[in-house]
């Protein structure tokens, strides 16, 4: 019996990904095991596990399609010994019964992510209605025959103009016609159908895989077209949202609506760090070719810093729900790390316990995975608090927004030199600015000031976290 591939859920945020790469071809033998196609998630890309052992009899979503949702079906597997063309038909909506599992997990994923995908399929879809006599394309695909999409905006602007509304392109979902639209044709940027010519189906018009392809007009969404409409049309394009910048919104938005921050800043000398920087990257040992064997950041000591002060005010260690307080043992710290078009955390576990160079080599694996995209879910998911640090571009302070389901978030400013006042006379210091975000529904202001109070101890005398 056949097997419906489905697109797996890679991460619990997981709700659509885009199909990157088939690392099998139509044709080709499978077995359990086999990397079937890389997947990129909302966070990384991931290779994508067959479980079952047959033959590719047909691929659903052609590389490069993005937004596939979770769960639909992706390709179609053909069991050891049955007809591979029999199965691929299925894909044709003929009626040849079919059996639904998904491939693996990825060879990456965490486990819950691999029992997220295994959910049950997505029902088929259904069929398109039969076209009217005489109906064009589109109108027969979409089941209104004769009749032209177009929004009411358009249509004033058209009716003022004096021209057909008929006889304009569209641009819009499904080919609807909108107000960029009707201002192309006005002024000749857009050449205008012949009367009475059949409006063109659109890719997103004649089936999921065309759908997914190149050359299918952009969908806007509520409230999209009054924001475009206050701009000339040609005078912009529209990059659409990736997976990563989406749930980057969706859980900023969450963030600030639902977590009620405040913010401590305090400011913490760094000279006496910094010269322990220096004294311990001298005595790494080198390679043949003069490498050292580690180099430690600012950062590195920030993330120790961070997770001892935690275990120093282990009440601020935690992270709310709605049924009682997580009280965390040890300290995890995200660390964002910027990747092109976004941002991800991945968590230092136990930071408390591992050595600065330990931190060090750690960190630096976890951003060039990162920029690759090739973390896997339990390296970045979790986490008792985080840390963003923007003073390598000059910025000197700042207020970052929580990352749930952390209850706090440093945010780190560039360390420089800044005249201070010792014994009464005018000196000059290393001075770095930090300003904690907290979450106040589970951690206070006094104990949050408690908080920022313990790390900046550590970062000031260095020599205590190496004790």
């Amino acid at each position: 019996m056949p097997i419906n591939i489905l697109m797996p859920a890679l991460s619990p945020t997981m709700e659509k990904g885009n199909l990157v790469k088939w690392l099998k071809k139509e044709g080709d033998k499978v077995k359990a095991g086999d990397i079937l196609a890389e997947i990129e998630t909302d966070k990384a890309t991931m290779e994508y596990e067959a479980v079952d052992e047959g033959t590719l009899a047909k691929i659903l979503v052609p590389e490069g399609a993005p937004d596939i949702a979770v769960n639909r079906p992706i390709a179609i597997l053909a069991s050891e010994g049955e007809d591979v063309k029999a199965a691929a038909a299925t894909a044709l909506g003929t009626e040849v019964p079919t059996r639904t599992v998904p491939a693996a997990s990825p060879s990456n994923a965490a486990p819950n992510a691999a029992a997220s995908s295994s959910a049950a399929a997505a029902p088929p879809a259904a069929k398109p209605p039969a076209a009217a006599p005489g109906a064009s394309p589109a109108a027969a695909v979409n089941g209104h025959a004769g009749r032209i999409f177009a929004s009411p905006l358009a249509r004033r602007l058209a009716k003022a103009a004096g021209i057909d509304i008929g006889r304009i392109p569209g641009s819009g979902p499904h080919g609807r016609i909108v107000a960029r639209d009707v201002e192309a044709a006005k002024s000749g940027g857009a050449a205008l159908r012949a009367p009475g010519a059949p409006v063109p189906a659109t890719a997103a018009a004649t089936g999921a895989a065309g759908a997914a392809g190149a050359g299918v007009p952009m969908p806007m969404a509520p409230g999209d077209e009054k924001i475009r409409a206050l701009f000339e049309p040609g005078s912009y394009e529209v990059v659409p949202h990736d997976n990563i910048r989406r749930i980057i919104a969706q859980r900023l938005v969450l963030a600030k609506q639902t977590i009620p921050h405040y913010y401590l800043t305090a400011t913490c000398t760094i000279d006496k760090l910094l010269e322990a920087r220096e004294e311990i990257n001298l005595t790494a040992p080198r390679d043949g070719d003069g490498k050292p064997a580690w180099k430690l950041s600012v950062n590195d000591f920030i993330i120790k810093a961070m997770a001892l002060a935690l275990m120093r005010v282990p009440d601020a260690n935690v992270t709310w729900t709605e049924s009682g307080m997580l009280k965390h043992r040890r300290a995890d710290v995200g660390v964002a790390v910027a990747i092109p078009g976004g941002l991800i955390t991945p968590v230092i576990r136990k930071a408390e316990t591992k050595s600065l160079t330990v931190i060090s080599k750690e960190m630096k694996d976890y951003a060039a995975r990162a920029r690759a995209r090739r973390l896997k879910p339990e390296e970045y998911q979790g986490g008792t608090t985080a840390i963003s640090n923007l003073g390598m571009y000059g910025i000197e302070e700042f207020a970052a927004v929580i990352n749930p389901p952390h209850a706090s978030i440093l945010a780190v400013g560039a360390g420089e030199p800044r005249a201070v006042v010792r014994d009464g006379k005018l000196a000059i210091a290393t001075r770095m600015t930090v300003t904690l975000s907290t979450d106040h529904r589970a951690v206070d202001g006094a104990l949050g000031a408690e908080l920022l109070g313990a790390f900046r101890a550590f970062i000031e005398s260095p020599a205590t976290m190496l004790a």
